[in-house]
């Protein structure tokens, strides 16, 4: 797909079919997030993919608000990092959701990023650890975003260049 037709396209898409994704199909989602650029070229990312429905709905609880819809998605992508690797693992991890993202759209999939960085369940609790907590991920890795993944069931009109807010950018 022509880059400038992709980011119109991209849209969070919170509806998935119960189609799984193909061996082919993850691969290439995984491939793009491999392929994200990292600070000095360290890698700092990690990736865990879920598919176990009762993982994906322990998941969605993880955090208090907005992550109901990994319940329903087929794929989740749990995006982390560790910190000793890189000074700059947020944003190498942050880089890694961006191109699961697009890529996603790139294939006709829908996705959607799910924060869990510095937010918590309706309990109070440490989101990160929550996810760290079902998966067994160790404690030295920071949990950046879910990247819910799957095949759309439900459509989104693109983005309307009409709507930006061209006052954001400043010409010095």
């Amino acid at each position: 797909m022509d880059f400038d037709k992709l980011i119109l396209q991209r849209r969070s898409i919170r509806k998935f079919t119960e189609e799984q994704l193909s061996k082919d199909e993850l691969r290439k989602l995984m491939r793009a997030a491999l392929m994200a650029p990292s600070s000095k070229g360290t890698h700092s990312y990690e990736f865990y993919v879920i598919q176990n429905p009762e993982k994906l709905v322990a998941l969605s609880k993880a955090k208090n608000l907005g992550g109901e819809l990994i319940a329903g998605a087929p794929t989740a992508i749990v995006v982390a990092a560790r910190p000793e690797v890189s000074d700059v693992w947020i944003e190498d991890a942050s880089v890694a959701s961006t191109m699961l993202l697009l890529q996603a759209e790139d294939m006709g999939l829908g996705a959607c990023w799910v924060q869990m960085r510095e937010r918590q369940d309706a309990e109070g609790r440490d989101a990160e650890q929550n996810v760290r907590d079902i998966l067994s991920i160790p404690a030295d890795v920071r949990i950046v975003s879910i990247v819910a993944v799957g095949h759309k069931a439900m459509e989104r009109k693109p983005q309307n260049e009409e709507k930006l807010l061209w006052e954001k950018v400043q010409r010095i």
